[in-house]
């Protein structure tokens, strides 16, 4: 008996093991590829716009497919499906490494996309059949989610000291050894799960998801070359108007929809979805004007802009924890709506930077932005669980994942936007850019005290702490 439990446990670990592998590689593709967008736009020709089309193109389509991506998982069952998008993931990596033109990397990184999404629900599913009781559970999904967060806050200088050694088509080759790594784990250790036939996917409300953050990003991202009041841009809006009913129209008389309109019926999931939407709006924003302002304002090399993130990012990857404690403490009103409050300010610092200004007087602002961040995200998190029964706990947090990816797409093609049609140039660009994201931060502060309204004791029995 102790045998048979020793080896169960070693498979669990295992299989955590590679789940953790493919959340840290999907969230890494999230920010690492800033630090090399100045080498991809000397090697490839790539404008302003087409290094946009780089960074959306994934997040684009990882977060139109994400609520999808969990359907698929119930029907075909979470171990094919997690390794299917590690296959579509890594290869699609591959294809990015070797990339011969812009078009062709922005292509592989749709497929990486689709890889991430179809990783992500059965990740948590496996971890859920291979941990069957609740507190091995939510350590392992502890675990899990905590590789996340490394992986955005690593992202930059990961990128930057791998760019500057290697090279920008080393940070999506060196997906590879890790993702095969992966899919022998799963293969080997992660268990069979319950298929659920009844679970059908809502095929027209995907296709109009797509569309409609299609239509929305393309808008934005084309405003920088065309201009704000150019015709395809307003089409493109238009475009997202009309899918965006059609998509509410479609979800309210489905089913089975992907995305069930009741979950926003409840304050505190509509409160943190809009939330996380404005967060990654700014923090995906910043995260591309100043990789730009780095290399291209500074003169930085990738290993250096690496490095000027730091104080950001490892903040962000430390004070996570403080910031779990603070939300079971005192809820997530307190802690999101100072996270907004401080990122806000420390955004609307930046605003005030020039080519001239020391790194000193840069980096007290961006230690503001990943502690707001820090403070921002579990709160967020717990909120979206806070007022929801538990066999919806798993669509709700699909939905915030969906939001925040959402916001991060819209970020960058925004920022992107604001730099490539401003007419003073890369610096007067940023500025308008940390603006906007300043007063999105705002609002997201004021929406956390307005909308959350979620009692101490309720979080403490819900959230576990």
């Amino acid at each position: 008996m102790r045998i048979l439990e020793s080896t169960e446990n070693r498979s669990a670990r295992l299989v955590l093991t590679a789940t953790s592998l493919s959340f840290f590689l999907i969230i890494l593709d999230t920010t690492v590829v800033n630090v090399a967008l100045r080498q991809i736009q000397v090697s490839l020709g790539a404008s302003v716009t087409g290094l946009q089309w780089v960074v959306n193109a994934y997040t684009l389509v990882f977060a139109s497919t994400l609520l999808t991506a969990g359907a698929l998982c119930d029907r075909r069952g979470a171990k094919h499906v997690f390794v299917a998008g590690l296959i579509l993931f890594s290869t699609a990596s591959l294809a990015c490494s070797a990339a011969p033109d812009v078009a062709t990397l922005v292509a592989a990184r749709v497929v990486q996309g689709v890889g991430a999404a179809l990783c992500v629900p059965s990740s948590l599913a496996l971890l859920t059949a291979s941990f069957p009781e609740s507190a091995p559970r939510a350590r392992a999904v502890g675990v899990w989610a905590g590789t996340g967060g490394i992986a955005l806050g690593a992202g930059p200088i990961v990128g930057g000291i791998i760019v500057d050694r290697f090279g920008w088509a080393s940070i999506f080759f060196l997906n590879l050894p890790v993702g095969l790594a992966g899919i022998w784990l799963a293969l080997s250790y992660a268990p069979t799960t319950c298929r659920l036939d009844s679970r059908r996917l809502d095929i027209a409300g995907q296709v109009v998801a797509f569309l409609s953050l299609s239509s929305l990003s393309g808008a934005c991202v084309e405003a920088g070359s065309l201009g704000w009041m150019h015709p395809l841009v307003i089409t493109g809006f238009i475009a997202f108007a009309a899918t965006s009913a059609s998509f509410l129209f479609i979800e309210s008389r489905s089913e089975y929809p992907m995305l069930p309109l009741s979950l926003f019926r409840v304050a505190s999931v509509s409160t943190s979805c809009l939330v996380g939407l404005l967060t990654n709006f700014a923090y995906y924003g910043l995260l591309f004007v100043l990789s730009l302002y780095f290399q291209l304002g500074k003169g930085y090399s990738p290993l250096k802009t690496g490095l000027a993130f730091l104080p950001m990012t490892a903040v962000v990857t430390v004070a996570n924890v403080v910031a779990g404690r603070l939300t079971a403490r005192f809820g997530p009103k307190f802690p999101m709506a100072a996270g907004q409050a401080l990122a806000a300010t420390g955004y609307m610092v930046l605003a005030c930077a020039g080519v001239e200004t020391p790194y000193a007087m840069i980096m007290g602002p961006l230690l503001a932005a990943g502690t707001g961040v820090a403070l921002t995200v579990p709160a967020m998190t717990a909120g979206v669980l806070a007022d929801i029964e538990k066999p919806r706990a798993g669509i709700a947090s699909a939905a915030l994942n969906a939001a925040r990816q959402t916001g991060g797409v819209v970020g960058v093609g925004v920022f992107g936007s604001l730099l490539a049609g401003g007419t003073g140039g890369l610096i007067v660009g940023m500025h308008s850019a940390l603006i906007a994201a300043g007063v999105a931060l705002a609002i997201g502060c004021v929406v956390s005290v307005i909308g959350l309204h979620v009692p101490k004791a309720k979080l403490r029995r819900k959230s576990g702490f």
